[in-house]
């Protein structure tokens, strides 16, 4: 059966410190699609981050690129399989140079935090109770 994916696309400032940062995560970097100015950020079987430094981002676009360290261009928000694993995530980040974004969101059955990356890019990461999800 075919999984559609997705690969976001975001503009970074240094692409060699978004690799360490991402790879500080538990991410891996795919080596077949990454070059100087281009780091493909494997997240998951059907989900990439394509982290392009700002030239080569200008490649795909007319628009100018957001300072995502002062607008909000995007929120992307990951599952995560647990609480923990939603603060484990969110705390690597932030010791990985990144900042928290955001109040906790603690819903009982839904549990959220969100961090900034180095480029600011807000990155969301949730937890719901899969009963919840059931109806």
């Amino acid at each position: 059966m075919y999984q559609q994916m997705i690969f976001v696309n975001l503009a970074t400032g240094d692409v060699e410190a978004s690799k360490k940062f991402f790879t500080e995560l538990g991410y891996s970097i795919n080596p077949q699609f990454s070059t100087d100015d281009c780091a493909c950020v494997v997240i998951s079987d059907t989900i990439v981050a394509m982290l392009l430094g700002k030239q080569r981002y200008a490649d795909f676009t007319k628009k100018e690129i957001a300072d995502s360290t002062r607008t909000s261009e995007v929120l992307l928000c990951l599952s995560a399989e647990s609480r923990e694993k939603v603060d484990e995530l969110v705390d690597r980040a932030i010791a990985a140079g990144g900042s928290s974004s955001g109040e906790t969101q603690d819903h009982g059955f839904m549990y959220g935090r969100a961090f900034d990356d180095l480029d600011g890019h807000t990155w969301e990461v949730m937890w719901m109770d899969p009963a919840a999800v059931q109806g």
